[in-house]
């Protein structure tokens, strides 16, 4: 099979209505719109989501929710994640390294769940207070 063979399959595609071609194509006088109302005249269509005058469903809807284009470029890391690295120096280049964040993230902010058991330095990732105690408390250090 080469590329240039390719085709639809039999009666996939069908050829495109010629109407108004007089009364023995089927297609001929009103060219299949029917005789009045409003799909018969030429214009006669309404806007996506039109519903006769009544308020369409995407206007009855609440609009709700909002997601910060910061948040596509921030994650977060715990302190047992940091735990299981082999590196004692780590920034956001190191945690891109072992997967611990996608390739796109800028920011990074360390959360207290787990535990730390060794001195760890941080360098360009924010910490929250938990997380800050606990890096301390085993004899880490931050530097932002």
């Amino acid at each position: 099979m080469n590329l240039n063979t390719l085709k639809p399959a039999l009666g996939e595609k069908s050829g495109r209505k010629r109407v108004g071609r007089g009364m023995g194509s089927g297609l001929g006088k009103t060219c299949g719109r029917g005789h009045n109302g409003q799909s018969s005249r030429s214009g006669g269509s309404t806007k996506i989501g039109f519903e006769g005058g009544q308020m369409p469903l995407q206007r009855r809807l609440p609009k709700v929710g909002f997601t910060s284009r910061i948040s596509r470029v921030t994650s977060q890391v715990t302190l047992s994640q940091l735990d299981k690295l082999t590196e004692t120096d780590i920034n956001i280049d190191v945690l891109k390294k072992n997967n611990l964040v996608t390739k796109n993230i800028l920011r990074v902010k360390v959360m207290l769940s787990g535990e730390i058991t060794r001195a760890v330095n941080l360098t360009g990732i924010k910490v929250t207070k938990g997380a800050k105690a606990a890096i301390e408390a085993a004899k880490g250090t931050i530097s932002e």
